[in-house]
């Protein structure tokens, strides 16, 4: 079986796990999640990199940084996982969702004007498969009205727009270090800041509404609750778990890309008789290889692509159902325009199986499942 999905893992994990147990120091910021933080920091350029438990964690902070309140709206896809409306309907907020570009499957940056209205607080662009959003225009518009940007990198980590990190171009970032993604505690995630005005509110955010963070760095004798809050802290042998991959980087991001490249140049025969799209990448973009999908002639042609694949023990899936389309969907959000690409699009997409130490003889069955596939039709 060719799995879709093999969780990363670095060899020193194990040592460091059972550093962190004999140091007595499991539990929320120690050793490991300082290291990973300071290691986000370098990486982006943010003023401060908070690990939490999850990226649907780190964007309910956002929202909560954001001072969302029941009758505002938020702009975002449609085509994104629940978590990015889900942060902001827990605050009682509308989702507006927006067409996405059928190139990117991003959200289409000039339809979000005309989704403004009155009650717009915020927009959460989502960078899909690691490729940047037109964040210029983004930004220009949430400049322009006064809007808080909250930017979905779960995807994203090394990712660059235009030479800028992902998830620090907004207000807010947030990235995802989930077990599908390029570096994996298990459950786990960060949200970036950019400024450092918002360190503060942060900290006390995530430390249950208390000020325990300035404590620990020694800026007060005592700490106490100061705010609201909750628990947003991973464990310290989650990061630890992380550690040993961010100290190996650039090779396993060097690994990964091999892969990406191998499947595109592999399968471009078949794009150019235009039996099937491959991803997109503008010129501005740097991605970093996430994930590795193609698209069909329509959802007929993936369904049957899928279980032919499935047939020879290769594991290739669809991704998103349009929030729009489902029941929380309907009863929390509405579609500002028309439904042009996102659900068609969404349609014809077919993640192929991509992760660290994916075997080219794996990569070589996949490429020639999906050629054999097509010589049948």
């Amino acid at each position: 079986m060719i799995h879709f999905n093999q969780p990363p893992f670095a060899p020193k994990a194990f040592a460091y796990m059972q550093r962190a147990v004999e140091a007595h120091k499991i539990c929320g910021d120690g050793e490991y999640t300082r290291l990973c933080s300071r290691w986000l920091e370098a990486d982006t350029g943010a003023a401060r990199a908070l690990l939490t438990t999850s990226c649907t964690h780190a964007l309910e902070m956002a929202a909560l940084l954001c001072d969302i309140h029941p009758g505002d709206e938020v702009i975002l896809p449609s085509f994104t996982f629940c978590s990015t409306a889900d942060a902001f309907v827990m605050r009682g907020a509308t989702c507006v969702f927006v067409d996405i570009r059928p190139d990117t499957m991003n959200l289409d940056e000039t339809l979000v004007e005309q989704a403004v209205t009155p009650r717009t607080r915020a927009i959460a662009p989502v960078h899909y498969a690691g490729v940047g959003c037109e964040m210029d225009a983004i930004l220009d518009i949430a400049r322009r009205h006064n809007l808080y940007v909250v930017e979905d990198a779960a995807q994203a980590v090394g990712s660059r727009y235009k030479g800028r990190p992902l998830g620090t171009l907004g207000d807010f970032g947030t990235v995802s270090f989930h077990e599908t993604k390029n570096f994996s505690m298990g459950e786990g995630g960060a949200l970036l800041l950019r400024d450092e005005s918002w360190i503060e509110p942060a900290e006390i955010l995530r430390e249950k509404g208390t000020n325990r963070s300035k404590f620990f760095r020694g800026q007060i004798d005592k700490y106490t609750w100061v705010d609201k809050g909750s628990s947003y802290l991973p464990s310290d042998l989650n990061a630890a778990y992380l550690w040993a991959q961010l100290e190996e980087a650039p090779a396993l991001a060097a690994a990964r890309m091999d892969s990406w490249n191998y499947y595109h140049a592999q399968l471009s025969e078949l794009a150019a008789r235009e039996r099937i799209a491959l991803p997109a990448i503008p010129a501005h973009c740097t991605h970093n290889a996430h994930m590795f999908y193609i698209k069909t002639r329509d959802l007929a042609e993936r369904t049957a692509l899928i279980a032919f694949l499935k047939q020879r023990g290769i594991q290739a899936v669809f991704h998103y159902v349009p929030l729009h389309s489902s029941p929380a969907g309907r009863k929390f959000g509405r579609f500002a325009g028309e439904d042009r690409f996102t659900t068609a699009e969404s349609d014809r997409l077919v993640r192929l199986p991509l992760y660290n130490g994916l075997a080219r003889a794996d990569a070589d069955a996949v490429v020639q499942g999906v050629y054999d596939f097509y010589a049948g039709r």
